[in-house]
């Protein structure tokens, strides 16, 4: 009788002793997991009703939520209502403003003084603005108005065009107002990424959508973070101009996948407009399951174990070459038709993006950034490859 309790106080103290550990070592793990990749959904609508219903409907399988309502950030009740709600969710948020007031919605200065004292870590910063390179791109200007347009119409060069987009975004006073508070500012975009980081954002969100390589973006949006020491992430947006907008949820959680295997910081599912007779947004039921999926998936299979792909080979671009890259006939800064060098560098792309894959970054020769040691193979633009 003696032993069979002696051998139950053993069983029982080493249950006690590795519970914990075990308990601990999940925990962490699941820890790091979050901390290693915000993954969240953007709310476009316009009410905190519907705010609410979709946080509700994605909070057991999220950590970030993006509120790009511009009818929500030009309230003050419905956005602090809806930041509210998120933080009681245990959701990080991060708001959008299209810009920051000070005359006609004069409560956006106190309301950036106190949100970090009000919501803390859970409020990330700022989405400000919306896809600047990707306008200057198409339409010659990254925000809209004469100015812009006088402004770009009168730039001589590449470099005065690239110094032109840098310092107009950075010395705008929706940039000044946010980041003299030291709040971080986001965006995404589909062109300039690198540029977009040396005006002042703290991270970008590549666009996942229409028919644009998953890999060129991720390229030119981690290569530009990398070399400026900055976190990146992707978004994924619009497959199509008309319902259902987004693509299938087979669809989505493959481009879920291949961001988290690259080492995105944040992935987003944008959420705008709303289709008929669904209540939240574009979302259907096939997509909250690839959420739910990739969610359960990253848990159980951390980055760290199904194999993070990292950029180890660099394509540099000339100085200050703002061309789109979307397809040969871009045009560079919004401004000029392809050049002679053009043709030549969207060939060499190609050829890298197929031999390296998701291993290549394209990046920009630039003599304040030393990114030589942080790849192992370096291709110039002017580079011979086979």
């Amino acid at each position: 009788m003696k032993q069979m309790w002696l051998i139950l106080f053993i069983a029982l103290l080493v249950s006690a002793l590795c519970l914990p550990i075990v308990y601990f070592h999940y925990k962490i793990r699941d820890e790091a997991s979050k901390k290693n990749l915000l993954f969240g959904v953007s709310f476009g609508l316009n009410t905190t009703s519907e705010a609410k219903l979709l946080i509700d409907k994605v909070k057991g399988y999220t950590n970030l939520f993006l509120i790009n309502s511009w009818d929500i950030s030009t309230n003050e009740t419905a956005l602090n209502e809806v930041c509210e709600y998120a933080v009681k969710a245990d959701l990080n948020f991060m708001v959008f403003f299209d810009f920051v007031s000070r005359v006609t919605y004069p409560w956006h200065q106190t309301w950036l003084d106190t949100a970090k004292a009000r919501w803390g870590d859970k409020f990330l910063g700022v989405y400000l603005f919306d896809e600047p390179g990707g306008k200057q791109i198409d339409l010659g200007q990254w925000r809209e108005g004469e100015y812009a347009r006088d402004a770009f119409a009168n730039v001589s060069d590449y470099s005065d065009a690239a110094n032109h987009f840098v310092n107009s975004i950075s010395s705008i006073n929706s940039t000044i107002d946010v980041k003299k508070r030291s709040i971080p500012i986001f965006t995404s975009d589909y062109a300039l990424y690198w540029f977009d980081y040396l005006a002042g954002y703290d991270a970008i969100f590549a666009e996942f959508g229409w028919n644009h390589s998953r890999t060129q973006q991720i390229a030119l949006c981690r290569g530009a973070a990398k070399v400026q020491d900055k976190p990146w992430g992707v978004i994924i947006t619009w497959t199509y101009e008309y319902p259902p907008y987004l693509e299938n949820g087979a669809e989505m959680l493959k481009d879920m996948i291949t961001a988290y295997q690259a080492g995105a910081n944040y992935l987003i599912v944008f959420n705008y407009p709303k289709i008929k007779d669904n209540p939240y947004g574009i979302l259907t039921e096939e997509h909250f399951a690839a959420m739910k999926e990739f969610w359960n998936q990253i848990h159980t299979h951390p980055r760290n174990l199904i194999g993070k792909i990292e950029g180890q080979v660099a394509f540099v671009l000339p100085k200050d070459y703002g061309w789109g890259m979307r397809n040969p006939d871009d045009k560079i800064w919004g401004i000029w038709s392809p050049d002679n060098l053009s043709p030549l560098i969207w060939d060499k792309m190609n050829k890298l993006i197929k031999k390296y894959d998701l291993k290549l970054d394209i990046i920009y020769d630039d003599p304040r950034f030393n990114f030589e040691e942080k790849y192992s193979k370096i291709y110039f633009w002017n580079s011979t490859i086979d």
